[in-house]
């Protein structure tokens, strides 16, 4: 089971949007060097498959739900954008390889989604609950957009 990194993203500030960036450098049992939410134990870093923002795009065409731009990557706060590979087919303690050296490990699937999400305020719906996935880093190196991800046992 196969895929791509469609894009890898960061914020410096809690609450805020992720912004795609061109590289990241992964830190073992850190997450993403300069992103606010690095250093956790058990949510160092966030994944998104973009197969279910596209869902979430379609469900919200509907024009009494005033959505009219497409999402952008990042804009879920997360940080891995995905394309290809089936996210929502992993379980905890199953491992990811991410490029040529990083190595992550599935810690939890969904989150609560807290008051001040900004897509929940603008949408009336958050997707990361129930589809975002989070991992630790157990080994590190560097990612871009472009690079293959796939399960590793």
């Amino acid at each position: 089971m196969n895929g791509q990194v469609m894009a890898v993203c960061m914020s410096r500030e809690k609450g805020t949007k992720k912004r795609p960036v061109n590289k990241a450098r992964f830190i073992e049992n850190y997450g993403l060097d300069g992103d606010a939410h690095a250093g956790s134990t058990t949510r160092q870093v966030s994944l998104l498959a973009w197969e279910d923002v596209e869902e979430l795009e379609t469900e919200l065409a509907c024009p009494k739900m005033g959505k009219t731009k497409g999402f952008r990557p990042g804009e879920f706060a997360e940080n891995l954008t995905t394309r290809g590979i089936a996210l929502g087919s992993l379980k905890p303690g199953m491992r990811l390889k991410v490029g040529s050296d990083v190595v992550l490990e599935i810690t939890q699937i969904g989150k609560e989604c807290h008051r001040d999400c900004e897509i929940k305020r603008t949408t009336g719906r958050c997707i990361m609950p129930q589809k975002g996935l989070f991992a630790k880093v157990l080994t590190g190196g560097e990612v871009k957009a472009g690079d293959e991800i796939s399960v590793w046992y």
